[in-house]
């Protein structure tokens, strides 16, 4: 898994395989959740956004499947 830098108020680190699309999204309060099928435009879109809590709000939570961390 790559790292993605991230600047971020709630998400402390971000991982993402290119390889099967699982994304990592590490919370500074120490939760942690992975996701599949993201695709890699998704991702990097995540990681650059002004707001990337809110992106992974809005984008990723919702709209692919989260795998037990």
């Amino acid at each position: 898994m790559e790292e993605l830098s991230v600047k971020s108020k709630i998400i402390k680190s971000v991982y993402f395989s290119q390889k099967d699309g699982r994304l990592r999204i590490c919370f500074k309060n120490g939760e942690e959740r992975l996701f599949e099928g993201v695709p890699s435009s998704e991702a990097y879109a995540m990681a650059v956004a002004p707001s990337p809590g809110h992106y992974y709000l809005d984008r990723i939570r919702t709209r692919f499947r989260r795998l037990a961390a």
